[in-house]
């Protein structure tokens, strides 16, 4: 019988209402996580994490939140999908990726929603992934 890899619960502080941080049961514990939910709490992890932040690991990242003062136009969403497509592929063997797609809201132009379908490799239900990404207003011309 395999078991499958387990890390620890946190939730992070941009995607995950509530609380933030490790996460503690109530017998004082702190929560493991394993399966899909430690995939998608990786991946969540990968996205946030700008190439240079990790030290021992100056490579590890995604170049998704440099693009935070752009414009939100099919530049930007194209760029954003690089990103994200190319720091999952490099990073999470975990996973397969089946579609990196954005869309915009007229409600909130000043965001851009990228979402990342995949199937976790050692099996499961397919996932969808969405992060929102704040983006610069569009810009007065002189």
């Amino acid at each position: 019988m395999t078991t499958l890899p387990t890390g620890l619960l946190f939730a992070h502080p941009d995607f995950d209402p509530g609380e933030s941080g490790l996460l503690c049961a109530p017998s004082g514990r702190l929560e493991l996580v394993s399966g899909s939910a430690l995939v998608r709490q990786s991946l969540l992890m990968l996205l946030s994490t700008l190439p240079g932040e990790r030290v021992m690991r100056p490579d590890y990242g995604c170049e998704l939140l440099t693009l935070a003062f752009a414009q939100n136009d099919d530049t930007t969403a194209g760029l954003a999908v690089h990103y994200v497509r190319r720091a999952i592929e490099r990073f999470e063997p975990r996973v397969r990726i089946l579609a990196v797609t954005t869309s915009r809201r007229p409600d909130t132009p000043y965001r851009l929603d990228i979402s990342c379908s995949y199937v976790p490799r050692f099996g499961g239900d397919q996932q969808t992934l969405t992060v929102g990404l704040p983006l610069d207003g569009p810009h007065q011309e002189a």
